[in-house]
């Protein structure tokens, strides 16, 4: 009797938790399943002892049919293979799959990574005194993260990445000056769910702040992040270096990356494709731009403006606005196929700029907080009080 009730228990409480496991951070299963971020944020903090408890409900099941013959065979059998699939899955996929190169990314020079960007490939760029690196989306889908001990020139930057936002971001992965230590979790409303390992505490990729912080307390530093062409990027950054995520030398990691990708670039094709997300887990709609919309979004204290490539093309190449009080320039640059945002400290509106930052009214520093490129629906979720396409003065300085 007492040996059936522990067959029982165990099965129920392996796959009970099995299957939240795989819900919460088996990623794919959110082409299925909608999943309650607050319910995923609790199993990213308490992964292992959702996995410890999970797996000794396991052990006395199999200790219960094994050693004292409780429960039917196939009961236990048909248990064993679920729960080797609920924890195998997402812990393979996460932890294997999606290993980041946090620490040990390789840069490589332009010559070497024309073999393998085309021209017109989109890379995100970051940059310091002219020391600049150039990250493509393919290259950067797997792994997420990338940054090395080299650090950009001297300082410690990692290009963090989310292939269902379209968002490349690089931050200094410091808070109040402690060391994080960032793996790639999950993802929710479409943008990624970091962990910091040190504090086991989530960090929503698109806010770069610690869940237990909140949004008032400190964050990641963020760096000037923006996109332009790899052929702009030769042309900006003659000896600038290229991340290039090149296959593994072992070859059980080699075959487990090319599945990875394969499922990768599936998904996000069909991401860039259809109007809705392939992994629709957003918490609200914003009809007044269509969802794949690529979108640049800037966010100042508290307010939060973005502007469509076409929007700034039909306005010059110049818009002026205010955000959070202070005054930017949105400008695109033909020659370097680049969008960019800079903060404008002159009493007057700028009528020119390059991609550079040289304009009329000075040489005018980057915005850090540039969001370039991502998809409409994702920035919307996140910065529901958006303004879209704000301008207060035109290029030539009148009242718009």
């Amino acid at each position: 009797m007492l040996g059936t009730l522990l067959f029982w228990i165990g099965l129920v409480v392996s796959l009970g938790i099995g299957f939240v496991y795989f819900r919460d951070l088996g990623d794919v299963s959110q082409m299925v399943l909608k999943v309650k971020r607050e319910n995923m944020i609790r199993v990213i903090r308490h992964e292992g002892r959702f996995v410890a408890v999970g797996l000794a409900g396991a052990i006395v099941m199999a200790v219960a049919h094994i050693g004292a013959g409780a429960g039917p065979s196939f009961a236990f059998w048909t248990a064993a293979a679920l729960t080797a699939f609920l924890y195998g899955f997402p812990w393979i996929w996460v932890h294997l799959g999606l290993r980041n190169q946090m620490n040990g990314a390789k840069y490589y020079s332009i010559e070497e990574a024309q073999k393998h960007i085309n021209p017109a490939d989109s890379v995100m760029v970051i940059e310091k005194n002219g020391v600049a690196r150039a990250h493509s989306d393919h290259e950067l889908m797997r792994p997420h993260l990338a940054g090395n001990d080299e650090g950009l020139d001297g300082d410690n930057v990692v290009m963090t990445y989310c292939a269902m936002a379209n968002l490349g971001i690089g931050y200094t992965p410091e808070i109040e000056g402690q060391k994080l230590d960032l793996q790639v979790l999950a993802q929710h409303g479409n943008n990624l769910i970091l962990r910091d390992n040190e504090t086991r505490e989530p960090i929503q990729h698109i806010y770069g702040w610690r869940e237990a912080d909140g949004a008032n307390g400190p964050a990641m530093k963020p760096w000037p992040t923006y996109r332009m062409s790899f052929r702009g990027f030769q042309k900006a950054f003659p000896d600038g270096t290229v991340f290039l995520n090149k296959p593994s030398s072992n070859p059980l990691l080699r075959l487990l990356d090319l599945v990875t990708d394969a499922v990768f670039s599936m998904g996000i094709a069909q991401q860039h494709r259809d109007e809705r997300p392939v992994m629709d887990n957003m918490t609200r709609e914003d009809p007044r731009l269509p969802n794949k919309t690529y979108v640049w979004g800037i966010n100042i204290r508290d307010d939060a403006v973005c502007y469509t490539e076409d929007f700034i093309v039909e306005q010059g190449g110049v818009v002026n606005a205010v955000i959070g009080e202070g005054k930017v320039v949105i400008a695109r640059d033909p020659i370097y196929e680049s969008v960019g945002a800079y903060y404008n400290d002159s009493d007057a509106p700028a009528t020119s700029i390059d991609f550079f930052g040289n304009s009329d009214q000075g040489v005018l520093r980057r915005v850090e907080t540039l969001k370039a490129g991502l998809f409409w629906h994702v920035w919307a979720e996140f910065y529901p009080n958006t303004d879209i396409n704000r301008v207060v003065q035109s290029a030539a300085g009148a009242i718009a």
